[in-house]
């Protein structure tokens, strides 16, 4: 079985790979662009949003939405906005998730926590400072017709809501009250951690107007997405894999897929949504692989780079994570 442990805490797109490159660029100029800039040493919140939002981080969610959006033969340019918009709705739920209330976390992207940093009165306010900016650029983008971008600003407030970040957090912070089963675990980390994926893919086929067959297809993508994401991450979290960036052992005491199922059988689950990814993609874009690149390069799914020899008629290697459990 072949997992990446290396998940470098800034993902910079390799240099030959214009697309992704161009994307990278892009997106970080725009968000730059699209934050509030502090007017005087005093504007603690603004200073703290742009620290959230700014900080090395990979970028997979807004790159998911540009790179699908190019797939569906929309202008990624279309997105951009949305994709800013996402990043800062990832941004507040990551500070939101640090606090002391939540899992009082003290290190995020290699850095001190943002309560840490600016103390935990303005962490809450760049919170909701982060989510306002994020439905004031959805909304308003003029890069999208009226009806596409109210879908999607829809779309991203649900994810948002108690059927996504609100409702998932909560699950997992109350997670240890009663006998909890791999289904319910599975239920977190769909809230949790697939709601801006589906957001990403999802809002790529309503910005591209894609049948909603696609819509369909490119939802239940993300779910595995997310699933195989989170897996990585509790992997990270026990010590099974090289963690980056953040504290190590926040899941000790809560019930996770890899509490409840041990590490093989977690691995063999991971390698079941991968696969499941790789399927998915290959069928939505079989003419278009950027989206696949993106994973692999960023999310360390590197069990997907045997997308390109199946295109080809190869048989994957012996011994892959693609072939594996």
């Amino acid at each position: 079985m072949t997992l990446s442990a290396a998940d470098p805490m800034v993902f910079l797109p390799a240099v030959d790979d214009p697309v992704l490159s161009g994307l990278r660029s892009g997106f970080e100029a725009h968000l730059a662009a699209a934050l509030p800039k502090s007017r005087d040493a005093a504007d603690l919140v603004v200073a703290a949003m742009r620290e959230a939002a700014l900080s090395p981080g990979k970028r997979i969610r807004p790159l998911l939405l540009l790179t699908a959006t190019h797939a569906l033969g929309r202008p990624a340019s279309s997105v951009m906005d949305a994709a800013c918009a996402l990043e800062l709705v990832h941004a507040a739920s990551l500070v939101m998730d640090d606090l002391p209330c939540m899992d009082d976390a003290s290190l995020r992207r290699g850095r001190p926590t943002l309560h840490r940093q600016f103390g935990e009165d303005v962490a809450s306010l760049a919170v909701i400072g982060l989510l306002s900016q994020a439905f004031r650029l959805a909304a308003a983008s003029p890069a999208l017709e009226p009806g596409p971008r109210a879908r999607l600003t829809v779309l991203l407030a649900d994810a948002v809501g108690c059927q996504g970040l609100v409702g998932g957090q909560l699950r997992d912070l109350r997670c240890t009250e009663g006998a909890r089963t791999a289904r319910d675990a599975a239920v977190v980390n769909r809230c949790k951690t697939g709601a801006l994926f589906r957001a990403a893919l999802q809002g790529a086929a309503i910005a591209a107007g894609a049948q909603a067959d696609v819509q369909d297809a490119l939802g239940r993508c993300a779910d595995d997405i997310g699933q195989a994401f989170q897996l990585l991450d509790d992997l990270k979290d026990d010590g099974a894999l090289a963690p980056t960036g953040k504290d190590t052992h926040q899941d000790e005491g809560k019930t996770t897929l890899l509490s409840l199922l041990g590490r093989d059988t977690a691995r063999r689950r991971l390698q079941r949504h991968l696969r499941r990814v790789e399927d998915a993609l290959t069928a939505l874009f079989p003419q278009e692989d950027v989206v696949l690149r993106l994973l692999r390069r960023g999310c360390g799914f590197d069990a997907l780079g045997q997308a390109g020899a199946r295109r080809n008629g190869a048989a994957p290697a012996q011994g892959s994570a693609a072939a594996a459990g």
